[in-house]
């Protein structure tokens, strides 16, 4: 898994725990509202569902578009393996010429 990617699923895992930290907050509070503080708890529930389907929809289409990447890798790798040979074989040399200044 690469860095960035590391670096979203921490972000995505933080966003659910606040997000769940929220959640038991409201449902902690909720003997203790009056009117505004009511009004204002549902504002916070409608926003803070809006945020889940966004999280998961947004998780879902980073998913489908790693598949899609993965599919169109692998065709293009069957249809050219001579280009991609060559190509895997530049990256690591190029790889090879970094590391070896160090």
């Amino acid at each position: 898994m690469s860095d960035t990617s590391q670096a979203k699923e921490k972000l995505a895992s933080d966003f659910r725990a606040v997000m769940e930290d929220i959640d038991a907050l409201m449902t902690a509070t909720t003997n203790k509202a009056d009117g505004e503080v009511k009004a204002l708890r549902a504002r916070i529930q409608d926003r803070l569902s809006g945020a889940k389907d966004k999280l998961l929809d947004a998780q879902h289409e980073a998913l489908q578009r790693a598949k899609d990447a993965a599919v169109a890798t692998d065709d293009y790798v069957h249809a050219n393996p001579w280009q991609a040979i060559g190509a895997a074989a530049a990256v690591g040399l190029a790889i090879g010429v970094l590391i070896g200044r160090r």
